[in-house]
């Protein structure tokens, strides 16, 4: 008896229909707020390189996700089927920003509340998230990034290259290679909100090959 009103209950919450209606609301929901996330995200991108596929792929969590949820919801069925399916899948991206994977969990947290049907909650939730993201922002809470600053040159202008090292911000040498009396010196060093003045002096001096700067992610420590 108990066992049969246990199955009965669990069943009756996964019998209902998917709904043409609800599965636009859901997806609708997950695509306007999803732009909103890559606005936020674009306001306070301070790496080198923006992805613009990176932006691409919050939008599609969150549509992917909503269509999950919703589908989960309505069919039992088609959500153990969808688990299975889903528990095969292997992903092996490597996320180069922790704030890239912060910026994930939330275009998947608003697929999860739309396919829900919580759209308020997905909309306001997210706004007032936003803005306190842009304020943590604003008040310097993202700290500094890690580049690694490249120079090539002459053997001959050694001395040189290392007065003009002593200009940059904080820094440590990591690798310097030696090839037919040509030089190449990686630098790491500690930026903030794009402070890329520093370039200036390097790029105007003739006697330099290359000057670039690339960001990284030290994930072995120092």
């Amino acid at each position: 008896m108990i066992l049969s009103i246990i199955k009965d209950s669990i069943a009756n919450q996964f019998n209902g229909t998917i709904s043409v209606i609800d599965m636009g609301l859901s997806l609708a929901t997950a695509f306007l707020v999803s732009l909103f996330i890559i606005f936020i995200y674009k306001k306070t991108y301070s790496g080198v390189l923006f992805s613009k596929t990176f932006t691409l792929c919050l939008m599609m969590l969150s549509m992917v996700t909503a269509l999950i949820i919703r589908t989960v919801n309505a069919n039992l069925s088609l959500s153990l089927g969808m688990v299975g399916a889903l528990s095969i899948v292997r992903f092996r991206t490597a996320v180069k920003e922790p704030i890239d994977t912060g910026f994930m969990f939330w275009g998947i947290s608003v697929g999860i509340m739309a396919g829900a049907g919580l759209y308020i909650i997905a909309i306001v939730g997210s706004i007032v998230l936003g803005i306190l993201f842009i304020v943590g922002y604003a008040l310097g809470f993202k700290g500094k990034s890690k580049y690694l600053f490249i120079l090539k040159y002459n053997q001959s202008y050694d001395i040189n290259v290392i007065e003009m090292v002593k200009s940059l911000p904080k820094h440590k040498l990591k690798t310097k290679t030696l090839t037919k009396d040509i030089i190449e010196a990686t630098y790491e060093v500690e930026i903030s909100d794009n402070k890329t003045k520093f370039m200036e002096n390097f790029q105007a001096d003739k006697n330099f090959q290359t000057v670039a700067l690339i960001s990284y992610q030290n994930e072995f420590g120092d």
